[in-house]
């Protein structure tokens, strides 16, 4: 995404509470993986739909900003054989999810019945639960989510988008900024700076 594409975005959400809502769902997984005892933090896509954009994304911004809770596993629902070691964890993982774990489920569809019952197992467990959905992500996962962002199209850019909104709120320390001020070098952060380039 260019500086200039961004900047016209930014203009166009302002004053429409995206930003807001970005932030503060970008808050609460902040808050989720740096308690203490936290367990880190699972991110899990649909069948149809791995989120390897917001997995690079994450973990770019736990390297940037000294957060590693942010660095996710990437939970996959067919490992290919040949897979590296750190992309070889498939839905089995969620089983393990227990008090301390995060789970971050993307879904601009939907979820499908074992990917909600395993979801479901891991808030049994007592992992907290965070749902980053498109319009046609059904009724299920909103009500398994602790926390929910309902991007309102399951349309790639606007999707890519909130992925995007959602990442870099996330690096900012709460702390340090609020989470407006954590937003407004959105551009810059997209545009500049190496990349992780694990995944």
């Amino acid at each position: 995404m260019d500086a200039v594409r961004v900047s016209a975005l930014r203009e166009r959400l302002a004053g429409t509470g995206w930003l807001e809502a970005a932030g503060g769902f970008a808050g609460s997984l902040r808050h989720a993986v740096d308690r203490r005892g936290s367990a880190g933090l699972l991110l899990v896509g649909t069948e149809a739909y791995e989120p390897w954009h917001l997995a690079a994304h994450l973990a770019d911004e736990a390297a940037w900003s000294n957060a590693p809770g942010l660095a996710p596993i990437l939970l996959r629902h067919r490992v290919p054989a040949m897979a590296p070691a750190h992309l070889t964890h498939d839905l089995r993982r969620l089983a393990a999810a227990g008090r301390g774990s995060t789970v971050l489920v993307v879904a601009p569809a939907a979820a499908g019945e074992q990917l909600l019952q395993r979801v479901q197992d891991a808030r049994h467990g007592g992992a907290t639960v965070l749902a980053l959905d498109g319009t046609a992500g059904p009724a299920e996962l909103a009500a398994l989510a602790h926390e929910r962002l309902a991007v309102g199209t399951a349309e790639e850019e606007p999707f890519d988008l909130a992925q995007h909104l959602v990442s870099a709120a996330a690096g900012r320390s709460p702390a340090r900024r609020p989470a407006l001020a954590r937003l407004a070098d959105l551009a810059g952060r997209l545009t500049a700076g190496p990349t992780v380039g694990r995944w």
